[in-house]
């Protein structure tokens, strides 16, 4: 880092401080806790996720920064307290990246990503076993940590969906796999008519865990096709609100004043124009 970036950061972890001080501090700032902030950080991670793939360079800049001042907020109170400091927060990733990364910084040897892939994955587990906090339901008889340790914390930590992806993934690396991918299909349309018959005969909390059941293997169809589940419904995601708005502009009075085979007539005409192909028949 440079002393231009120091200063910078400096700067910014002198204006945060002020904006916690007792004295002349702002009332918001000095409200807010670790717990109250967490919104915000995920708030700004998906910002910066979404000005990433814009490709907008300036809202890049923008949103690291949002982020970045989550960091230094979290720092600055826990600091308040003598818990912990923006600097050991720095020394420790700082420390673990060099951990981890053996072929950069010792002299281990490398032939491919999956060999970095590997060696990452192998010291991260010797990290874990060090660890003192590991409790003893999650520990195994020769002491390891119990795989339903790790994909506890991994639903704890990760969205729903890009949990289920990751659980799915650790699962199968230790022996829960189908043969092959017909085991999984079978098993989504055996899903599929649970949830249909939850949906006919059961309540809310049955017709939930059958949604989630058939959502867990929809995950499990894209982790075999090698798809990121979280980007394709994000992709669907954009894709509707982009045909959507082709629809508005379309309009000259309310939606709700439409009838629904008029809205079907403008999403085939919102669609086609937006992948520049000729409409065909209504679909929903």
């Amino acid at each position: 880092m440079t002393n231009e970036a120091l200063t910078a950061v400096e700067r910014l972890m002198a204006v945060v401080a002020q904006l916690r001080s007792p004295v002349g501090g702002c009332p918001w700032d000095l409200a807010q806790t670790p717990e109250t902030l967490i919104p915000y950080i995920i708030e700004e991670a998906y910002e910066v996720v979404d000005a990433i793939r814009e490709g907008n360079r300036e809202a890049i800049a923008e949103e690291l920064g949002d982020l970045l001042l989550q960091v230094v907020l979290q720092a600055q109170i826990a600091s308040e307290t003598g818990q912990f400091s923006l600097t050991e927060i720095a020394n420790g990733i700082a420390d673990k990246m060099i951990r981890r990364h053996p072929h950069v910084f010792g002299d281990v040897e490398v032939a491919s990503v999956e060999e970095v892939r590997q060696n990452w994955e192998e010291i991260k587990a010797a990290e874990k076993l060090g660890q003192a906090d590991l409790s003893d339901m999650e520990k195994g008889n020769g002491g390891s940590p119990l795989l339903s340790a790790k994909l506890s914390r991994y639903n704890r930590t990760f969205p729903p969906l890009k949990a289920a992806l990751k659980i799915s993934e650790k699962a199968a690396a230790a022996g829960f796999e189908w043969d092959d991918i017909e085991g999984i299909w079978q098993k989504l349309q055996e899903e599929i008519g649970e949830f249909q018959e939850a949906v006919q005969h059961q309540g809310p909390a049955e017709r939930q865990a059958e949604l989630g059941d058939m959502l867990f293997m929809l995950v499990q169809l894209a982790r075999w096709y090698d798809i990121d589940p979280d980007a394709a419904l994000g992709d669907t995601n954009r894709k509707f609100i982009k045909r959507l708005a082709k629809i508005e502009a379309y309009a000259d009075r309310p939606l709700t004043d439409y009838t629904l085979a008029e809205l079907d007539e403008f999403w085939v005409k919102a669609k086609a124009e937006l992948a520049k192909k000729p409409p065909s028949s209504p679909e929903s």
